[in-house]
């Protein structure tokens, strides 16, 4: 089958390309940007709509106007072959089922929506519609873990018909749910998929690449022969349904990329347990700096505070510049509280707005930008380098990507920077991505 559909993803947080390279990543969603995504070579493009980051309200309004723009896009490139994916997070935190309902509405009717929750670089495997998080090699099903106590997006379910009659507040029933289990997947589901209509809900397992591999291939053929399907899922069903040859240069060789071979910048926002483990190995190897940000003088609401703390910041990152050491800037670890959840959103806008003047202030000859955290990542991007779009290189360590500014970037042309998630590697994996990108082994 030569004519597969392009992979249209909306990703609410620009980590979804974890898993794929050599694609374009929007950080606009206007008509004329969206039409550079559907001419470009590749199978399948990003559009960083954040929208993980906003309240409800927000990012519903968000996915509705970049679906209205991407009907228009469409409709201009004359492209009737495409698959339309709602990426989100693998241990199930984000705005379901508000984006695949706005996406219906604007883009569908589809005859299915499946649920694919598996990251396996992530240790994230479904089994029995059962989502489990591998930790230290036990699988321990998702609800017991500290993603679903996120104080936004909490649940109580890892069995994905009981999480799907949750979050919808029943209006999609356990029961009513599809079911694509592992024997299906093995076995074929291609029959199954032919018969689904009326935007049926469907959740599906996966144990490994191979498990989506197989699934993908039968999608694509349902879809050939007219299905139109939405997807809401993690990053590994991406790489099945794109189906890439091996990236160009392998992720340990990226310092190629590194220009002038030039220390760095690393700025981490992400304050789960995991990135404190890590940026406390990393702050351990040679020709690191730490630069601590403590953001509790931003609670404070002068606006004087945060000019004192941005200058301060900046300074100690071009003196540690100036000794050939990487400046490491890292936002405060301890957990503040908030007396509602609007109070603690616009909080960490204040967080990102001066980590952002941060990335700006940076001095322009840094080798590589490396960006701990989703948001953060995402912010880096489009506010920090004020980027329309980033071309993806691949993955520096399994479930990290690397992106290249524009050759023409007044201000860190051709900078590689890598966009690792909050809540992906070993202690060990910050250390891992800095000593590839400084040949420090």
């Amino acid at each position: 089958m030569n004519n597969k559909p392009k992979i249209i993803v909306l990703d609410d947080d620009p980590t979804g390309s974890q898993t794929v390279h050599s694609c374009l990543l929007l950080m606009h969603w206007d008509v004329d940007t969206l039409r550079t995504g559907l001419q470009d070579d590749s199978p399948i493009f990003f559009v960083l709509t954040n929208t993980r980051s906003l309240p409800p309200e927000l990012a519903a309004s968000v996915t509705r106007e970049v679906c209205q723009n991407l009907k228009l896009a469409l409709a201009a490139e004359n492209m009737r072959d495409f698959l339309i994916v709602s990426r989100s997070d693998s241990t199930l935190r984000g705005h379901y089922p508000i984006e695949t309902d706005a996406i219906a509405q604007k883009l569908g009717p589809f005859d299915a929506h499946f649920l694919v929750p598996a990251f396996f670089e992530g240790g994230r495997i479904t089994r029995d519609s059962v989502h489990y998080l591998i930790i230290d090699g036990v699988p321990t099903p998702v609800h017991e873990t500290e993603f679903a106590r996120d104080s936004v997006f909490g649940y109580h379910h890892s069995y994905l018909p009981k999480y799907v009659e949750e979050k919808t507040q029943g209006r999609i029933g356990e029961e009513s749910v599809a079911r694509f289990i592992l024997t299906d997947i093995r076995t074929g589901s291609l029959e199954r998929l032919l018969q689904l209509s009326g935007n049926q809900c469907a959740v599906v397992d996966g144990e490994t690449q191979a498990d989506l591999n197989l699934f993908a291939v039968d999608v694509l053929e349902a879809a050939s022969q007219g299905k139109r399907f939405l997807f809401r899922s993690a990053a590994s069903i991406l790489t099945a349904l794109a189906a890439l040859p091996p990236q160009p240069i392998a992720a340990e060789n990226m310092a190629e990329y590194v220009r002038q071979g030039k220390p760095g910048a690393v700025i981490v926002g992400s304050h789960v347990k995991k990135t404190t483990q890590q940026l406390q190995a990393l702050l351990q190897v040679e020709g690191t700096a730490g630069i601590e940000v403590d953001v509790a003088r931003l609670l404070d609401d002068g606006a004087d505070q945060s000019a004192t703390l941005l200058s301060e910041i900046l300074e100690s990152a071009r003196t540690a510049h100036a000794d050939g050491k990487t400046p490491v800037i890292y936002t405060s670890r301890q957990e503040l509280t908030f007396k509602d959840v609007k109070t603690r959103l616009d909080f960490g806008v204040k967080v990102s707005s001066l980590l952002m003047d941060i990335v700006q202030g940076l001095p322009s000859d840094i080798g590589f930008l490396i960006s701990k955290g989703g948001i953060t990542s995402n912010d880096v991007l489009s506010t920090g380098l004020a980027l329309n779009s980033a071309r993806l290189l691949g993955q520096i360590l399994a479930g990290c990507s690397m992106v290249i500014t524009t050759s023409d970037h007044p201000q860190f042309p051709n900078l590689p920077v890598v966009l690792f998630p909050g809540n992906v590697g070993d202690a060990d994996a910050l250390g891992t991505v800095y000593k590839r990108l400084t040949k420090n082994t």
